[in-house]
């Protein structure tokens, strides 16, 4: 009996819905405490969803604290500190929070003032909601998968690359857990987009990196069951 094929891959699409949380810093103490305060979910959209904001253009600090750290305190000491904290090696956003605020309860205790920055850059919280929408593109085997990855928006790069690596229980990109269903096929290109490290690229640059690793799998890994 022939084995069952997976079922086609989706692409789906994201954008995002900001909204404020009216709570600002002005200073670095400041910024301790609110973000000692806020939800779980602005922690989450300082880290994360600043890849889906068009503004975003810095490729060296791929968090909000670090770029506000460095762009309007400008305490280049403590921008480095903040922007290697890597959010997916810890277990939740609570973890997350706590080292963020260890970082700054360190810097405060280095420094013999608190810093403040100039009035219209003070660090304003933000949370986000995403909208998930179906981008009407398929995919029936691994080969189909690598030949969509340029049509993609950056949206659905986030969604299934990204934010794919938060969801419980595997915690692993959609595209990755769909070659899972092929057995064996594909398997190098697994390894080869774990190896990926999304907070060093834009989504475009990932969407390239993401096509290569597809792209270049042998022919026979490709045809699956």
């Amino acid at each position: 009996m022939t084995p069952k094929r997976p079922a086609p891959f989706r692409f789906m699409d994201c954008a995002l819905t900001i909204l404020s949380l009216g709570r600002s810093a002005q200073n670095l103490r400041e910024l301790r405490d609110r973000i000692a305060e806020v939800p779980a979910q602005s922690i989450s959209h300082h880290f994360y969803e600043n890849l889906l904001r068009p503004v975003f253009d810095d490729p060296e600090y791929r968090n909000d604290f670090a770029l506000w750290a460095r762009r309007h305190l400008h305490d280049d000491v403590l921008a480095e500190r903040l922007g290697v904290i890597d959010p997916l090696g810890y277990d939740d956003l609570e973890a997350v929070r706590q080292q963020v605020l260890d970082v700054i309860e360190d810097r405060l205790a280095e420094l013999p003032f608190v810093p403040v920055v100039a009035p219209g850059h003070e660090f304003y919280f933000l949370r986000s909601q995403r909208v998930i929408l179906d981008t009407g593109l398929q995919a029936g085997t691994p080969a189909e998968l690598g030949a969509q990855i340029p049509r993609l928006p950056t949206g659905s790069v986030y969604y299934h690359f990204v934010e794919a690596r938060r969801r419980p229980p595997i915690k692993m990109d959609d595209f990755s857990a769909w070659l899972m269903d092929w057995g064996s096929s594909g398997g190098r290109c697994r390894e080869r987009l774990a190896a990926i490290d999304f907070h060093l690229w834009s989504l475009t640059e990932l969407r390239a990196r993401i096509e290569r690793c597809l792209k270049d799998l042998p022919e026979a890994e490709s045809e699956g069951p």
